[in-house]
């Protein structure tokens, strides 16, 4: 009954279809010859933010494909070197790693990586990180006591914890922290953390499911990227109210960073203006725009602060992870074994 309810909880998740922008969820999507062709998992308000404003920057045209990571990076290893993408975006980097693992990516230039971070880039040089986004506990005061929050995110997995956090697992956010904690970790405990959560865990369909169940004293914790609770506080805090959040940091796996992707494929029909996108969106003005767009994501780029609300990325004391060494794959596999996918 339990392995059911994950499963009914989740189904809905791998069918979203992916769509251009101004077209109806379902439609056939046809690429415009004309347009540089972005195959998005971002989130659809910084994408247009960032289409547009690189449109009145270079007069060069974009048409945006959405869909989510698993599914996008997915389909173009099944459209291979004939894919329409001339740029591919993520919100989480297994995906990409994916792609680049069937090697359809180009070399990112030195110019561009030269704007963002090295310890924000990964060791491939393949793509490049365009934002970022931390793991965070949201918790509920009245529900438990700051005295009583867990140590560490693998705390989680221990009897007491037994019907009292939630988390999204058929999402990709979640499952790239699983990759985080198997790059870091090792197998065999990211194995026993997930039989915990098997055991111990309220699935639900998303992060804001999961902070709204916390904020309604539902469940007194669960795990979600910190933008859901700055994006809701900064709004209504109609779902974030009674909320606060915890950072792990010490480098737990509990303060895993995700960082979104990006990437020219190696197929690409307009390479030239693809680099020239992905140079725009990392440079100050393109980060600036991400800030602007109130998404509440991190911004990567060098000499541009994120939102005045967030903790500095740079306190939030990560895992050192390699974002190429994470493997979306053998997160699967793991979590299937276990019963949660």
């Amino acid at each position: 009954m339990r392995r059911r309810t994950f499963l009914t909880g989740l189904g809905a998740l791998g069918t979203m279809g992916l769509v251009g922008c101004g077209s109806k969820s379902g439609d056939e999507y046809t690429a415009d010859p004309g347009s540089l062709q972005v195959y998005s998992a971002q989130h659809e308000n910084l994408t247009k933010a960032w289409a547009e404003a690189f449109t009145k920057a270079t007069g060069i045209k974009v048409q945006v494909r959405k869909g989510s990571d698993s599914s996008m990076g997915h389909q173009i290893v099944e459209e291979g070197s004939g894919s329409p993408a001339d740029v591919f975006l993520t919100e989480n980097s297994p995906a990409m790693t994916l792609v680049e693992r069937n090697k359809l990516l180009a070399p990112i230039e030195d110019a561009t990586r030269a704007q963002v971070p090295a310890g924000l880039t990964p060791s491939s040089k393949a793509w490049i990180s365009i934002a970022a986004r931390s793991t965070v506990l949201v918790y509920n005061p009245s529900k438990l006591a700051d005295a009583e929050l867990p140590k560490s995110l693998l705390d989680l997995q221990k009897p007491e914890w037994k019907d009292r956090w939630a988390c999204a697992p058929g999402g990709a956010d979640f499952q790239a922290i699983v990759a985080g904690m198997l790059a870091g970790q090792g197998a065999q405990k990211t194995k026993d953390w997930l039989d915990g959560l098997k055991n111990n865990a309220r699935p639900l369909q998303n992060n804001i499911a999961t902070m709204k169940s916390v904020n309604a004293g539902e469940i007194p914790c669960g795990v979600i990227y910190h933008y859901y609770w700055y994006r809701d506080q900064a709004g209504t805090k109609e779902g974030s109210g009674n909320t606060k959040l915890h950072y792990f940091k010490h480098q737990d796996p509990g303060a895993f960073v995700s960082l979104s992707g990006g990437a020219v494929l190696a197929g690409a029909k307009k390479p030239d203006e693809a680099r020239k996108f992905l140079q725009y969106i990392t440079s100050p003005a393109g980060q600036k725009v991400l800030v602007d767009s109130q998404s509440m994501e991190y911004a990567v780029g060098i000499g541009v602060s994120s939102a005045p609300a967030l903790p500095p990325l740079s306190t939030l004391q990560a895992p050192p992870v390699d974002p190429f060494t994470l493997n979306s794959d053998e997160v699967s596999r793991l979590m299937t074994d276990a019963g949660i996918l």
